[in-house]
């Protein structure tokens, strides 16, 4: 990435503090009753959905472990994907992902518009994806597919990416179930959104940067989608913005867990229930990172709005659905070149506080001329 050029300078506010606070109060949740064992007893499935309801309300971000996936899968794919960040610029961007097909290899994203000190390589899930062609409401200019780049080398990281694939899916599985059952909803409920999911991974490399206090390896931002299942290494990198104050905190590595964080759909979803949480990724100038976040995301022609069960005439729905293709689409858009204004946010969507404007109004026509 050669040095420091302005692109990559964080605005003064937003810059990673010398000194880190070490994150003591994420939750770390034990998943062996619901996932490894057969014959747990209703009161540990109860503690357990009350330690995720908990965590999701007061974080946004837990760890979990006992999880089920294998370790030696989740080493194979931060093996292979070290030997493809190893390789020269020349051939990783053989496989180089575009405007027309977002997926591949990738070196110059930006988050909040500015440059992220990362490159990655995304495939789907599911491939190919078909994804609408246009992200303007008022087009519907037919559908484009988004197909999975695999390098020719390292030779094996297609079938040990897809072999990583199968072991997480089914943590996602259990875990939107124990995230369905924290919202007192059927463990099923939100199944039938993921019959043509456009969950996608990502393979991050963050190399040594020289001037960390000036740059990131991702700045500032929420997750657009469902839930994001981490996994990083021992170096250690993550900042999860603590809800009661506000302030950066690190979430040191655990071996072998998973950190899980609510994304802007549960936030919908759930009709501010729960909280999608700032984070960000630090770097640092003498050992390079490697992390390889999954995100979970529905089907494209989701309308995503709070659930039905979850609003009444005392909690009416706070946000106008919309689409998730749509969405999708327009996020992508800012990987390729620098937004004069902020990405589209799920904020974008909320309604009007009813209460708030009768408030105003009230105290308005109170005013004596």
């Amino acid at each position: 990435m050669g040095e420091l050029d302005p692109t990559f300078i964080q605005e003064p506010e937003h810059r990673p503090k010398p000194a880190v606070i070490e994150a003591h109060g994420i939750p770390e949740i034990d998943l062996s009753p619901y996932i490894t064992s057969s014959s747990s007893s209703p009161n540990a499935i109860h503690d357990l959905v009350d330690e995720i309801r908990d965590a999701c309300k007061d974080w946004g971000f837990f760890q979990v472990i006992n999880h089920g996936v294998p370790i030696e899968i989740r080493e194979k794919v931060q093996s292979v994907a070290k030997r493809f960040f190893d390789q020269s610029l020349e051939e990783k961007k053989k496989v180089k992902r575009d405007e027309a097909n977002p997926l591949g290899y990738y070196d110059t994203e930006h988050t909040k518009n500015v440059r992220d000190w990362k490159e990655v390589f995304d495939f789907m899930v599911d491939d190919p994806v078909v994804m609408p062609a246009s992200y303007d409401d008022d087009d519907d200019g037919g559908t484009v597919e988004y197909t999975n780049q695999w390098p020719h080398h390292p030779s094996e990281l297609r079938e040990v990416c897809e072999e990583y694939v199968k072991e997480v899916q089914k943590l996602s599985n259990k875990l939107l179930e124990l995230i369905s059952l924290s919202l007192n909803l059927p463990a099923n409920r939100l199944e039938p959104f993921f019959k043509d999911q456009t969950t996608f991974i990502r393979l991050n490399h963050y190399p040594p940067c020289l001037a960390p206090d000036l740059a990131l390896g991702v700045g500032r931002h929420k997750d657009a989608g469902v839930l994001t299942i981490l996994a990083q290494d021992d170096v250690g990198g993550l900042e999860v913005k603590r809800k009661i104050d506000g302030e950066w905190i690190f979430v040191k590595p655990t071996p072998n867990a998973f950190i899980i964080n609510v994304g802007d759909i549960i936030q919908v979803w759930s009709n501010d229930t729960y909280e999608s949480v700032e984070h960000r990724v630090r770097v640092n100038s003498i050992r390079e990172r490697f992390s390889i976040p999954y995100f979970v995301n529905p089907a494209p022609y989701t309308v995503v709005e709070p659930l039905a069960e979850l609003t009444n005439e005392r909690n009416p729905a706070r946000y106008k659905g919309y689409n998730w293709g749509k969405f999708f689409a327009t996020r992508k858009l800012s990987n390729f070149k620098k937004l004069n204004v902020e990405n589209i946010q799920i904020y974008h969507f909320k309604k009007p506080d009813e209460g708030k404007i009768e408030d105003v109004v009230t105290r308005v026509e109170n005013v004596v001329i």
